[in-house]
């Protein structure tokens, strides 16, 4: 990449984790189409690979709010699929990866706007870590169905315990990717190389998490991931 599109994806890094530390979700919906337009061979590693410092903060900052049970079945479900997204990607050419990433964040985005208020159950944690096991380990796209179960609980628990599932999730599959030669090191290096706008990011939710009103981030976050999945799909 050029250095101008690294200070871009660095902008968009450091705006990503601000967005998923102040409410919960948003990291992989603004980062991945942004990473998929400037050079697809970053997805999923990247990404999966950059959320897992910022889980880890996340987490332990708000671990008091943590629902230990419905993350243990979320993450359950999740381990068990994370072959399946495995699998998905092997069976996607890589120059058409960006396509895939970008339906999974339209698809994503628009499920989360539409979805009605329920109260979650053992089916709905367990729907929503076979998603996310798939869509995560073969797109880096992973939140919207753990926000969806959690979206009507209080901001913390939904921030703390989301954080956990895709902390534990990360690790397994890009553990996977890496065993079975769909990740590289240089991957990892770019989430190394970034990772102080990663930690600018988060620092600016750790001052802001209680006073941004989540609620209202959340329309914008989820509009600008169905534009950019959208230029994702209809980019040459």
């Amino acid at each position: 990449m050029s250095a101008q599109a690294v200070a871009v994806l660095a902008l968009v890094v450091a705006a990503a984790a601000f967005v998923q530390g102040t409410s919960g979700l948003g990291f992989a919906l603004v980062v991945a189409p942004v990473a998929g337009l400037l050079d697809p061979s970053l997805l999923p590693v990247f990404v999966l690979a950059s959320m897992i410092p910022l889980n880890v903060y996340v987490a332990w900052r708000e671990r008091r709010y943590l629902d230990l049970r419905g993350a243990g079945w979320i993450t359950a479900a999740r381990l068990a699929a994370t072959p399946g997204g495995l699998a998905l990607l092997w069976a996607v050419p890589e120059r058409r990866l960006g396509l895939v990433v970008g339906a999974a964040t339209v698809l994503a985005a628009a499920v989360s706007l539409a979805a009605p208020a329920f109260v979650p159950g053992r089916a709905a944690y367990l729907g929503a870590g076979v998603v996310t096991g798939l869509t995560e380990t073969a797109t880096g796209v992973g939140g919207p169905p753990l926000a969806l179960v959690y979206q009507h609980r209080p901001p913390a628990e939904l921030r703390s315990t989301v954080a956990l599932c895709f902390l534990i999730g990360e690790v397994v599959s890009l553990a996977l990717l890496l065993a079975t030669g769909r990740g590289t090191p240089a991957q990892l290096g770019w989430s190394v190389l970034l990772l102080p706008a990663l930690a600018a990011g988060a620092w600016l939710s750790r001052l802001a998490h209680h006073r941004v009103d989540a609620a209202r981030m959340r329309p914008l976050v989820l509009a600008f991931a169905l534009v950019s999945g959208a230029v994702l799909i209809l980019a040459p």
